[in-house]
C-alpha cells in the first residue's frame, strides 16, 4: 500500500442525489437557530452542551469518563484511577479548544495557524503531549487496528510533504464560497481534513470540533451548540465506512447523505434540549428571586453554567466577594431541594449538583 493520492478540492458533486436530505437538514438547523436566538440567556446551555460534546468526541478515541465524572473533575473531584484522570484531562482540553476556537474566529478567518492552535490546546496536557502539539506531522502515519503494521492499514494518509499544499487547498475551498451549499461544504471539509490527517495525533477530535465552528462561522448557527460526535459515536461503523468509501470509491453522495442525516438528528435533539432547559430556567426565575431578591438571578445563571460546583466556584461565577453570603445561598438551595450535596461526609471542599439540569443532560444523552 502507498500513501493516498488525495484529490484537490472542489469535488464534482451531484446535488440531485441528496436534495431531500439537504432540505430536511437545513429546516432542522434553522429551527434550532431560531430557538437559540429566542432564548433569554443562551449561555445557560454552554457548559452542559460543550461538556457533552467533549465527552462524546473523546469517547470515539477510547476515553471512558462520563459527563458526571468530568463535571465533578471540574469541581475538584479526584478520579478513581489514573486512566479516568487522563480521560478527564483530555476531555477538558477538548472543551477548552471549542471555547478557544470561538474566540479565534472572532479575530480572523479559519486558517492554518488556527488549526495548529486548536491542536496545541487539545494535546498540550495529558495523552498526546509528546505527539507534536500544534505541529503538522513530519513523518508518515497509517490507520490500522492496534498492534498491526502498515501492511495491514485500512488507510495511509498523504505523505507529510503534501500537508501544507493540501491544507491550503482545503482552507481555500472553505472560504471561497463556490460550493453551492454551506452544509455540503462542511461535509466535504470534514472528510478532506480527516483524509489529510495533518497531525500525528488528535486528527479526529480537531476534525469534529471544526464542524461546530464552521456551522457558526458560516452563520448557519448563531451559537456553536450543535455537535455531531454523538451521532458519529452511535453510528461509528457507518461513519468510518463513509469516509473510507470517499477515499476508495469517490462515494461523495453516500457520505453527504450520512452527514446531513446527522445534522438533522442532532439539530432535532439539541432543539428538544434547548426547549427543556429554557423552560427549566424560566420556571425557576421567580423561585430564585424569592430565595434572594438581590442575588437570585445571578445565582440562577451561575448554576446553569456550573451544574456541579463548590461554594468557591459559585462565588467566582457570581463575582461574589462575601463568603458568608455564598454559604447562606447554598444552604437555601439545599433546603429547597434544587441542589444535592455530593460529599455529605466532607466538611471542606464540598461539591454540589444542580439536580434538574443534570436530569435534562442525562435524558438526552
Amino acid at each position: 500500500m502507498k500513501p493516498h493520492q488525495l484529490a484537490l478540492l472542489p469535488p464534482n458533486i451531484d446535488y440531485s442525489t441528496f436534495l431531500e436530505h439537504l432540505t430536511t437538514a437545513h429546516r432542522a438547523l434553522s429551527r434550532l437557530d431560531t430557538l437559540l436566538k429566542q432564548t433569554q440567556n443562551p449561555r445557560i446551555f454552554e457548559r452542559s452542551f460543550m461538556t457533552k460534546e467533549a465527552v462524546l468526541s473523546s469517547r470515539i478515541e477510547g476515553t471512558m469518563a462520563s459527563i458526571d465524572e468530568v463535571l465533578g473533575f471540574d469541581a475538584g473531584a479526584e478520579m478513581i484511577n489514573e486512566s479516568l484522570h487522563d480521560d478527564a484531562v483530555e476531555i477538558t482540553n477538548y472543551r477548552k479548544a471549542l471555547e478557544q476556537g470561538m474566540s479565534l474566529l472572532l479575530e480572523e478567518p479559519l486558517g492554518e495557524n488556527t488549526l495548529k492552535e486548536l491542536h496545541h490546546t487539545l494535546l498540550s496536557k495529558g495523552r498526546g503531549a509528546n505527539r507534536g502539539p500544534g505541529e503538522f506531522r513530519k513523518t508518515q502515519v497509517y490507520i490500522a487496528r492496534t498492534g498491526k503494521s502498515i501492511h495491514d492499514a485500512s488507510y495511509i494518509p498523504p505523505e507529510a510533504q503534501m500537508i501544507p499544499k493540501l491544507t491550503q487547498n482545503l482552507l481555500h475551498y472553505i472560504h471561497d464560497g463556490n460550493e453551492r451549499d454551506d452544509l455540503v461544504c462542511i461535509a466535504v471539509a470534514h472528510y478532506q481534513f480527516e483524509a489529510i490527517h495533518p497531525f500525528l495525533d488528535g486528527n479526529g477530535r480537531v476534525g469534529r470540533l471544526l464542524i461546530s465552528l464552521l456551522l457558526h462561522d458560516k452563520k448557519l448557527l448563531e451559537l456553536p451548540y450543535l455537535y455531531l460526535s454523538e451521532y458519529f459515536e452511535e453510528n461509528r461503523q457507518d461513519y468510518y465506512e463513509g469516509l473510507r468509501n470517499v477515499s476508495d470509491k469517490n462515494s461523495w453522495t453516500e457520505w453527504i447523505k450520512f452527514f446531513l442525516s446527522g445534522i438533522t438528528q442532532q439539530a432535532t435533539s439539541a432543539a428538544a434540549t434547548v426547549l427543556e432547559t429554557a423552560e427549566l430556567y424560566r420556571g425557576l426565575q421567580e423561585k430564585f428571586a424569592k430565595i434572594s431578591p438581590e442575588y437570585g438571578l445571578l445565582l440562577l445563571d451561575a448554576l446553569f453554567q456550573r451544574p456541579v460546583f463548590t461554594v468557591s466556584m459559585l462565588r467566582e461565577q457570581m463575582n461574589q466577594t462575601n463568603v458568608q453570603t455564598s454559604y447562606t445561598l447554598v444552604e437555601k438551595l439545599l433546603g429547597s431541594g434544587i441542589i444535592r450535596d455530593l460529599t455529605p461526609s466532607k466538611q471542606r471542599g464540598k461539591r454540589y449538583e444542580f439536580i434538574e439540569l443534570l436530569k435534562i443532560v442525562h435524558s438526552n444523552n
